[in-house]
Protein backbone atom coordinates (compact mmCIF):
# COMPACT_ATOMS: atom_id res chain seq x y z
CA UNK A 1 0.00 0.00 0.00
CA UNK A 2 3.04 2.49 0.77
CA UNK A 3 4.37 2.16 -2.68
CA UNK A 4 0.99 2.77 -4.47
CA UNK A 5 -0.01 5.56 -2.10
CA UNK A 6 3.71 7.54 -3.06
CA UNK A 7 2.92 6.60 -6.74
CA UNK A 8 -1.04 8.34 -6.38
CA UNK A 9 1.10 11.71 -4.99
CA UNK A 10 3.97 11.63 -7.74
CA UNK A 11 1.90 11.20 -10.50
CA UNK A 12 -1.47 13.62 -9.00
CA UNK A 13 -0.09 15.85 -6.48
CA UNK A 14 -2.50 17.89 -5.17
CA UNK A 15 -5.13 16.46 -6.42
CA UNK A 16 -3.75 12.80 -5.28
CA UNK A 17 -3.67 13.90 -1.57
CA UNK A 18 -7.42 15.27 -1.76
CA UNK A 19 -8.23 11.72 -3.26
CA UNK A 20 -5.98 9.58 -0.63
CA UNK A 21 -7.69 11.46 1.91
CA UNK A 22 -10.69 11.54 0.91
CA UNK A 23 -10.38 7.65 0.85
CA UNK A 24 -8.48 7.59 4.13
CA UNK A 25 -11.86 9.49 5.70
CA UNK A 26 -14.66 6.88 3.74
CA UNK A 27 -11.94 3.94 4.68
CA UNK A 28 -10.31 4.26 8.04
CA UNK A 29 -7.47 1.48 7.57
CA UNK A 30 -5.40 4.04 4.81
CA UNK A 31 -2.89 5.74 6.98
CA UNK A 32 -3.03 9.17 6.63
CA UNK A 33 -0.08 9.44 8.56
CA UNK A 34 1.67 7.73 5.15
CA UNK A 35 -0.04 10.23 3.29
CA UNK A 36 0.51 13.48 4.56
CA UNK A 37 3.53 13.17 5.89
CA UNK A 38 5.22 11.19 2.75
CA UNK A 39 3.08 14.58 0.90
CA UNK A 40 4.76 17.07 3.22
CA UNK A 41 8.55 15.44 1.81
CA UNK A 42 7.25 15.75 -1.74
CA UNK A 43 6.89 19.38 -1.67
CA UNK A 44 10.52 19.45 -1.10
CA UNK A 45 11.78 17.53 -4.16
CA UNK A 46 9.23 19.47 -6.52
CA UNK A 47 7.50 22.54 -7.23
CA UNK A 48 4.56 21.66 -4.92
CA UNK A 49 3.98 23.91 -1.65
CA UNK A 50 3.38 22.79 1.39
CA UNK A 51 0.08 25.12 2.12
CA UNK A 52 -1.44 23.95 -1.18
CA UNK A 53 -1.33 20.53 0.04
CA UNK A 54 -2.54 21.39 3.42
CA UNK A 55 -5.47 22.45 1.79
CA UNK A 56 -5.93 19.89 -0.93
CA UNK A 57 -5.62 17.28 2.17
CA UNK A 58 -8.58 19.22 4.28
CA UNK A 59 -10.65 19.33 1.20
CA UNK A 60 -10.21 15.62 1.01
CA UNK A 61 -11.13 15.25 4.60
CA UNK A 62 -14.02 17.26 4.70
CA UNK A 63 -15.58 15.38 1.57
CA UNK A 64 -15.15 12.41 3.26
CA UNK A 65 -16.50 13.91 6.61
CA UNK A 66 -19.46 14.96 4.18
CA UNK A 67 -20.27 11.62 3.55
CA UNK A 68 -20.18 9.96 6.44
CA UNK A 69 -22.06 12.67 8.23
CA UNK A 70 -24.66 11.93 5.54
CA UNK A 71 -24.35 8.17 6.73
CA UNK A 72 -25.42 9.22 9.86
CA UNK A 73 -28.72 11.38 8.88
CA UNK A 74 -30.27 8.67 6.66
CA UNK A 75 -30.15 6.77 10.33
CA UNK A 76 -31.21 9.26 12.67
CA UNK A 77 -32.54 8.56 16.27
CA UNK A 78 -36.20 8.85 14.81
CA UNK A 79 -35.63 5.81 12.82
CA UNK A 80 -33.25 4.24 15.54
CA UNK A 81 -36.21 4.94 18.36
CA UNK A 82 -38.88 3.00 15.59
CA UNK A 83 -36.44 -0.06 15.28
CA UNK A 84 -35.59 0.03 19.15
CA UNK A 85 -39.38 0.03 20.57
CA UNK A 86 -39.55 -2.79 18.08
CA UNK A 87 -36.70 -4.89 18.48
CA UNK A 88 -34.81 -3.26 21.31
CA UNK A 89 -36.43 -6.09 24.38
CA UNK A 90 -34.40 -8.79 23.14
CA UNK A 91 -31.92 -6.53 23.60
CA UNK A 92 -32.54 -5.29 26.84
CA UNK A 93 -32.91 -1.77 25.27
CA UNK A 94 -35.37 0.96 25.75
CA UNK A 95 -36.33 4.08 23.29
CA UNK A 96 -34.82 6.25 26.71
CA UNK A 97 -31.42 4.69 25.78
CA UNK A 98 -31.46 5.89 22.92
CA UNK A 99 -32.74 9.35 23.84
CA UNK A 100 -29.76 9.45 26.58
CA UNK A 101 -27.09 8.50 24.39
CA UNK A 102 -28.48 11.42 22.16
CA UNK A 103 -28.72 13.47 24.92
CA UNK A 104 -24.69 12.84 25.89
CA UNK A 105 -23.60 13.17 22.40
CA UNK A 106 -25.21 16.70 22.50
CA UNK A 107 -23.59 17.75 25.88
CA UNK A 108 -20.06 15.76 24.44
CA UNK A 109 -20.25 15.57 21.20
CA UNK A 110 -18.76 19.02 19.85
CA UNK A 111 -15.38 18.02 21.44
CA UNK A 112 -15.33 14.30 20.53
CA UNK A 113 -15.86 16.15 16.84
CA UNK A 114 -12.82 18.70 17.11
CA UNK A 115 -10.42 16.16 19.24
CA UNK A 116 -11.46 13.18 17.29
CA UNK A 117 -9.50 13.82 13.93
CA UNK A 118 -6.34 13.54 16.06
CA UNK A 119 -7.37 9.91 16.76
CA UNK A 120 -6.72 7.23 14.19
CA UNK A 121 -10.20 5.64 13.07
CA UNK A 122 -12.26 7.71 15.46
CA UNK A 123 -11.39 10.82 13.03
CA UNK A 124 -13.44 9.19 10.21
CA UNK A 125 -16.27 6.89 12.34
CA UNK A 126 -16.83 10.23 14.48
CA UNK A 127 -18.52 11.58 11.53
CA UNK A 128 -21.46 8.83 11.54
CA UNK A 129 -22.62 9.68 15.44
CA UNK A 130 -22.89 13.89 14.20
CA UNK A 131 -25.40 12.96 11.58
CA UNK A 132 -26.99 10.54 13.69
CA UNK A 133 -27.92 12.74 16.30
CA UNK A 134 -28.52 15.77 13.94
CA UNK A 135 -25.98 17.67 14.69
CA UNK A 136 -26.40 20.76 13.13
CA UNK A 137 -23.84 20.68 10.09
CA UNK A 138 -22.67 24.28 10.30
CA UNK A 139 -21.56 23.66 14.21
CA UNK A 140 -19.76 19.97 12.90
CA UNK A 141 -18.34 21.26 9.51
CA UNK A 142 -16.26 24.14 11.51
CA UNK A 143 -15.20 21.60 14.25
CA UNK A 144 -14.31 19.42 11.45
CA UNK A 145 -12.01 21.68 9.45
CA UNK A 146 -10.13 23.28 11.86
CA UNK A 147 -9.38 19.81 13.74
CA UNK A 148 -8.55 18.57 10.44
CA UNK A 149 -6.49 21.59 9.38
CA UNK A 150 -4.47 21.17 12.50
CA UNK A 151 -3.58 17.45 12.26
CA UNK A 152 -2.77 17.88 8.15
CA UNK A 153 -0.51 21.07 8.92
CA UNK A 154 1.25 19.10 11.62
CA UNK A 155 2.18 15.89 9.70
CA UNK A 156 2.46 17.93 5.80
CA UNK A 157 5.62 20.22 8.16
CA UNK A 158 6.72 16.86 9.72
CA UNK A 159 7.14 16.00 5.94
CA UNK A 160 8.97 19.18 5.24
CA UNK A 161 11.25 19.24 7.90
CA UNK A 162 12.61 16.52 8.02
CA UNK A 163 13.16 15.60 4.25
CA UNK A 164 14.22 11.99 3.42
CA UNK A 165 14.06 11.43 7.37
CA UNK A 166 10.59 10.67 6.45
CA UNK A 167 9.99 7.38 6.76
CA UNK A 168 11.76 7.01 10.58
CA UNK A 169 9.06 9.90 11.69
CA UNK A 170 6.24 8.23 10.47
CA UNK A 171 7.32 5.88 12.18
CA UNK A 172 7.14 7.87 15.39
CA UNK A 173 3.25 8.51 14.30
CA UNK A 174 2.60 5.07 13.86
CA UNK A 175 3.70 4.21 17.91
CA UNK A 176 1.45 7.58 18.43
CA UNK A 177 -1.38 5.46 16.31
CA UNK A 178 -0.77 1.81 18.20
CA UNK A 179 -0.96 3.88 21.86
CA UNK A 180 -4.41 5.79 20.73
CA UNK A 181 -5.61 2.23 19.26
CA UNK A 182 -5.00 0.81 22.77
CA UNK A 183 -6.49 3.37 24.70
CA UNK A 184 -9.33 3.54 21.96
CA UNK A 185 -9.51 -0.53 22.79
CA UNK A 186 -9.80 0.00 26.47
CA UNK A 187 -12.61 2.89 26.04
CA UNK A 188 -14.76 0.16 24.44
CA UNK A 189 -14.02 -2.70 26.64
CA UNK A 190 -15.47 -0.46 29.73
CA UNK A 191 -18.15 0.56 27.60
CA UNK A 192 -19.36 -2.81 26.75
CA UNK A 193 -18.79 -3.36 30.66
CA UNK A 194 -21.68 -1.03 31.58
CA UNK A 195 -24.00 -2.44 28.55
CA UNK A 196 -23.80 -5.91 30.07
CA UNK A 197 -23.73 -4.11 33.90
CA UNK A 198 -27.05 -2.11 32.39
CA UNK A 199 -28.49 -5.46 31.20
CA UNK A 200 -27.73 -8.02 34.10
CA UNK A 201 -29.58 -4.83 36.30
CA UNK A 202 -32.82 -5.05 34.04
CA UNK A 203 -32.69 -8.67 34.08
CA UNK A 204 -32.31 -9.05 37.72
CA UNK A 205 -35.28 -6.73 38.30
CA UNK A 206 -37.70 -7.97 35.97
Amino acid sequence: MEQWIQQIIEQFGYLGVMFLIFIENVFPPIPSELILIFGGFFTTTTTLNPVWMILAATVGALLGAVVLYGVGLLFDRERLESWVARYGKRLYLKVDDVRMADRWFDRFGPKLVFFGRFIPVVRSLISIPAGMSNMPFLKFFTLTTFGTLIWNTVLIYIGVYVGENWKVWLGYIETYSHAMYVVLGLVIVAFVVWIARQISKRRATR
